[in-house]
């Protein structure tokens, strides 16, 4: 038998099913790790690097990051125009077992004791906490469901983006705002006695002097986590302990080289220069983050356009009109196309997702999520959502979830 669950943007129905009963819209997000290459050779390394460690993870993923976030390399990455692989991406990722960490912190796995836990996991999957330890007390099918259905639409979905940003110097203008701040910054020094305004108001003074030129290219590379069949068998069988194991803790640090991530794709961005209207001249550390954050979310939503596998669901925030809480950020524009689904449990506790209806955006009606864009001042930025118009299907509610689609 199967039942029908919606999730309702305001409130989810308080029932007896396996999905956590949150008040807040939740829904299952794929997960993502993001780190940068870093060029130490290259014009303002520091304000770049200082800028990606202050970007957040999409709201539309779950935060699976781990300690590292910056790769520095000293010179050019090899290949990194090339659509194919990179050997030194990817050779980075398997030296530093970068696939058992991911696969660790799934687990919160102490990497002491080997000791285990599902809390992430039941988290992340919606589930009744105390339904799902009951279910898997009873080491049936049915708790072998369970552990299937979190493996394929949790851990599965998680994902790994390397990024190697290069600045763009094609522009000498602003020179004269970038002498008076390297001034004030000397002033300030001379008046505090401290050396390191002097060195901010030079660094900020170079930034500002290229600023209504300052751009950057990212190459993205993406790679998603393995977690096959056989993978999660081993791994519950021989590495799962939910106490200390002196023998399951060995049993997966001696397995750590046989985790994997599956290389996808990758893309660059365009690079264009991007308006820092609204940014004020001495905010140059603005300007930086601006750049990096606007090429990167180009490129996030570049591999959702072109990997079905990295794309994205979020909720319908109303029905009358149509609306949810995507835009320009996602790559969205008006010959976009978006599915309605709806989420079915079945006997076992796996969720599947119904196709419903077909939706797109409505004409001006394209919310200008990316970041800064408010002191753009565009009336896109105002509006809050994107407003869509139905192109088929029937009765949709709040919380059923979109996911874009070719046309």
């Amino acid at each position: 038998m199967k039942y029908r669950i919606m999730l309702v943007w305001a409130f989810l129905l308080t029932s007896g099913c396996l999905y956590a009963q949150n008040n807040d819209g939740s829904y299952r997000r794929s997960s993502l790790y993001s780190l940068m290459i870093n060029h130490e050779d290259q014009q303002f390394s520091r304000q770049i690097k200082e800028a990606f460690v202050k970007i957040p993870i999409p709201e539309k993923f779950n935060n699976h990051e781990l300690s590292v976030k910056i790769l520095s390399m000293g010179e050019k990455l090899k290949g990194a125009s090339s659509n194919k692989e990179n050997e030194d991406v990817t050779t980075f990722l398997q030296r530093n077992l970068v696939a058992s960490r991911l696969v660790g912190k799934w687990f919160n796995r102490d990497v002491e004791t080997g000791a285990c836990d599902m809390e992430l996991i039941k988290e992340r999957g919606l589930y009744n906490a105390s339904e799902y330890d009951r279910i898997m007390a009873e080491k049936s099918s049915r708790s072998t469901a369970l552990l299937m259905d979190a493996g394929e639409d949790l851990i599965g979905n998680t994902f790994v983006l390397v990024n190697d940003i290069r600045y763009v110097d094609k522009s000498g203008v602003g020179t004269a705002i970038g002498v008076g701040l390297k001034v004030l910054g000397a002033v300030a020094g001379a008046v505090t006695g401290n050396a390191d305004m002097v060195d901010l108001g030079n660094s900020y003074g170079d930034l500002a002097a290229t600023y209504k030129g300052f751009k950057v290219k990212i190459n993205t590379f993406l790679y998603r986590l393995v977690w096959d069949e056989s993978t999660a068998a081993i791994f519950y069988k021989d590495q799962y302990s939910a106490k200390p194991d002196k023998s399951k803790r060995q049993n997966f640090e001696n397995a750590r080289g046989s985790y994997m991530l599956r290389y996808v794709g990758k893309v660059e961005s365009s690079g264009k220069a991007t308006s820092f209207m609204g940014i004020k001249e001495d905010k140059p550390e603005l300007m930086v983050r601006k750049a990096c954050q606007r090429a990167l979310d180009e490129n996030i939503a570049s591999l959702q356009h072109g990997f079905e596998e990295f794309r994205v669901k979020s909720p319908l925030a109303s029905v009358e009109p149509i609306t949810a809480f995507v835009g320009m950020k996602e790559g969205i524009t008006e010959d976009s196309q978006f599915e309605v689904l709806e989420v079915i449990e079945k006997d076992m506790g796996v969720r599947e997702y119904k196709r419903v209806g077909i939706i797109k955006p409505a004409k001006n009606m394209i919310w200008d999520n990316r970041y800064l864009a408010d002191e753009e001042g565009t009336i896109e930025a105002s509006l809050g959502h994107t407003t869509f118009k139905k192109v088929s299907g029937g009765d949709f509610y709040p919380g059923m979830l979109i996911r874009e689609i070719e046309k």
